[in-house]
């Protein structure tokens, strides 16, 4: 990975930290990472999980194309930014840091972002388990951040808020919902 630029640093969520960042901005853009796609392929052993039952979390796998957020961060508060993003995200996880073009919606430039990316050679990497098995775990997951099945749903409000319909994730909404018997997120879902 290439030295950050603390005097222009993007960070790109997409997964809870589009709904739940953690941090303060100077402000955000939907944006489009080209190359990953969002995929539930890790293991969450703590936050949306535990070791005895672990969750499936987010993760950017190789191809297609993934919206999310872009969140541009005042050069003061970058390195803390970093460090949070660090702890939150590398504690345990199957990720790495990775710095990646990724194309702003609104304004239509392209950044370099910090993002975190799926590695496949962690041994909480789950790998496409499915929509029957994926649901199964979302289901009966629930950790520190709480049920597992919230972070699906927070997911894909957020999506349909900035126009997004990400067809994986809807079928795994509903096969959650068709297993609980229940409609979770609302319209249309």
């Amino acid at each position: 990975m290439t030295d950050f630029n603390d005097d222009d640093f993007w960070v790109f969520g997409y997964g809870s930290l589009m709904w739940n960042p953690g941090f303060t901005a100077l402000h955000w853009e939907p944006a489009v990472l080209e190359g990953h796609q969002r995929r539930f392929c890790i293991y969450s052993t703590h936050y949306r999980g535990t070791p005895d039952h672990p969750g499936l979390v987010l993760g950017l796998a190789p191809g297609g194309a993934c919206p999310g957020v872009a969140f541009h961060v005042a050069r003061d508060n970058a390195p803390a930014v970093r460090d949070y993003l660090r702890e939150r995200e590398l504690v345990g996880y199957a990720y790495t840091e990775a710095l990646l073009p990724v194309a702003l919606r609104d304004s239509g430039r392209t950044v370099t972002c910090y993002t975190f990316v799926a590695d496949p050679s962690h041994r909480q990497y789950a790998g496409d388990l499915g929509v029957g098995p994926s649901a199964e775990i979302i289901m009966e997951a629930m950790g520190k951040g709480g049920l597992n099945r919230d972070y699906l749903i927070n997911t894909v409000r957020e999506l349909e808020d900035h126009g997004v319909f990400e067809a994986p994730l809807h079928d795994l909404l509903e096969e959650v919902e068709r297993r609980t018997g229940t409609v979770m997120a609302g319209d249309g879902i």
